[in-house]
């Protein structure tokens, strides 16, 4: 299922491109350490894409041809590594993610700018919502606060926890 991200229009899809451009300058975009050598390559372009006139799905079709390894390193639990297959679904994990992540920057800079109020809401229905995330539906959201916290903390962890981890389906709105 589809991310429906209220607030998509191009002044939008325009700030996502001004906060790409802010970490590449910055050497601040995350690139997964799933990524293969031509996917590290790749990334950056197919991000700006999407962003111009795309979405989180055609970021993540985009991703698959060969953008991930097939393997990785995983830790044993008693020590050690092993080799593991790459999830089927880390280019969509990936895509989801990142693109709600520019999506949730850009909204925080219009709603400083614009002196909107942002509040967090479900953009993609999950079939088992985790409890944490229900908890944040509905709740405003300082942009200042959020957007240095996204632009500080890449990846996946944030201290405020929007969004909400992978696959949590939440983002904001105005």
């Amino acid at each position: 299922m589809a991310f429906l991200f209220s607030n998509l229009d191009n002044k939008t899809r325009d700030m996502m491109l001004d906060e790409l451009q802010y970490d590449m300058e910055n050497g601040r975009v995350y690139i997964s350490a799933r990524l293969s050598d031509f996917g590290v390559q790749q990334y950056p372009a197919l991000l700006r894409s999407a962003f111009e006139k795309g979405t989180e799905q055609t970021l993540a079709n985009d991703l698959q041809a060969g953008c991930f390894k097939t393997h990785e390193q995983r830790r044993k639990p008693k020590g050690g590594f092993s080799p593991a297959a790459i999830p089927a679904t880390a280019h969509v994990t990936l895509a989801e993610g990142e693109f709600n992540r520019y999506y949730i920057r850009a909204l925080c800079r219009r709603a400083i700018d614009e002196s909107y109020n942002l509040e967090v809401y479900r953009a993609k229905q999950v079939s088992d919502p985790r409890p944490a995330s229900l908890g944040k539906i509905g709740q405003p959201v300082n942009p200042q606060t959020l957007l240095s916290d996204l632009r500080d903390n890449i990846g996946i962890d944030t201290h405020l926890g929007l969004p909400a981890g992978p696959n949590s389906g939440l983002s904001v709105r105005f």
